[in-house]
């Protein structure tokens, strides 16, 4: 499997990189071709990886490739890692960061069209990632819309960790905790359905308002707080976990912003984040559920804020 992780130079690329080699992202036993893509003045780290990557002798780990060209990069890719964006720099408005990133993300889209597999997998993870997504989806009209993902399986690991601890398990025992909308402070964590080995859980409604849905939803902001630098690790670990997921298959509910089709009544073309399982490298939005009303009016909030960015990326 060719698999491309885009800024890859960068904390987050530089720890989903050993994820990927080791194959804890594509599967145990899927071989890797490596391609690791960022800017003309990245490609001295690159080097440096390279040279760690090989002192890992890594089983699976067939070749790598470092490159500044999204020829190269794109060209045969299986599974993509868009973890390279422009970041959010002080005195920035989000339509100021939106414009740069669709600079990026519309390049890239093209020349994923023109070079990359008809069947490649695409993770975005560099925000607003949810609008990324959908320009860089706007970009390869010969590529299924089903191929685009945007990464919300961070937020989904963060909303299952505080229900853990809350309960006092491990997290691999809590299932069907899901976030729904945008990964933006107005994403929509679910706890309504939520198991502990496999049995139904009742939480505290007050928890959930004042603590739980507040702390989930800042977390990146209170991470940077307290270590001066954004989520790295657990940003890479979620990318992982989400293609893992996509490629090898979950029964597990979990999340994932996908080209909404009309489910639940979101806007179809919006990429919106669902409860999503997994199955033969494609996933399916779980169907049937019952949302509250509070849940419901939060859906409509997040599904605004999406069809604002979409409409800020059209006005360019």
């Amino acid at each position: 499997m060719r698999v491309l992780v885009t800024g890859a130079a960068g904390q987050i690329g530089s720890f989903i990189v050993p994820l990927v080699a080791s194959g804890q992202a594509c599967g145990p036993e899927t071989l890797i071709d490596l391609v690791l893509l960022d800017l003309p003045q990245a490609q001295d780290a690159l080097k440096g990886l390279v040279m760690e990557l090989d002192d890992c002798a890594y089983p699976l780990l067939k070749s790598i490739t470092t490159t500044d060209s999204l020829e190269v990069a794109f060209k045969g890719t299986n599974v993509a890692f868009m973890v390279g964006g422009f970041p959010r720099l002080q005195g920035m408005d989000r339509s100021q960061l939106l414009q740069k990133n669709a600079e990026i993300f519309v390049a890239a889209g093209k020349a994923l069209e023109q070079h990359g597999a008809r069947d490649c997998k695409v993770l975005i993870v560099a925000n607003p990632a949810n609008t990324n997504c959908y320009i860089m989806a706007s970009q390869c009209p010969s590529i299924p819309k089903e191929n685009f993902t945007a990464m919300t399986r961070l937020d989904h690991n963060r909303a299952v960790a505080q229900i853990a601890i809350k309960k006092a398990v491990t997290a691999g025992r809590v299932k069907r905790a899901f976030i729904l909308g945008n990964h933006s402070n107005t994403m929509v964590p679910v706890v309504d359905n939520v198991q502990i080995d496999g049995q139904d859980v009742e939480l505290d409604a007050q928890w959930v308002k004042e603590s739980f849905t507040p702390t989930v939803q800042t977390r990146g902001a209170a991470v940077i707080a307290a270590r001066q630098k954004s989520s790295a690790m657990s940003a890479a670990n979620a990318a992982a976990n989400h293609v893992y997921d996509w490629v090898v298959g979950t029964n597990d509910w979990v999340s994932m912003a996908v080209v909404s089709k009309g489910e639940y009544g979101v806007e179809a073309g919006l990429v919106f984040s669902y409860p999503c399982t997994c199955k033969d490298g494609k996933w399916a939005v779980v169907e049937g559920i019952e949302f509250s009303d509070d849940v419901k009016a939060a859906m409509k909030k997040t599904e605004a804020e999406l069809a604002q960015e979409r409409d800020i990326f059209k006005s360019f």
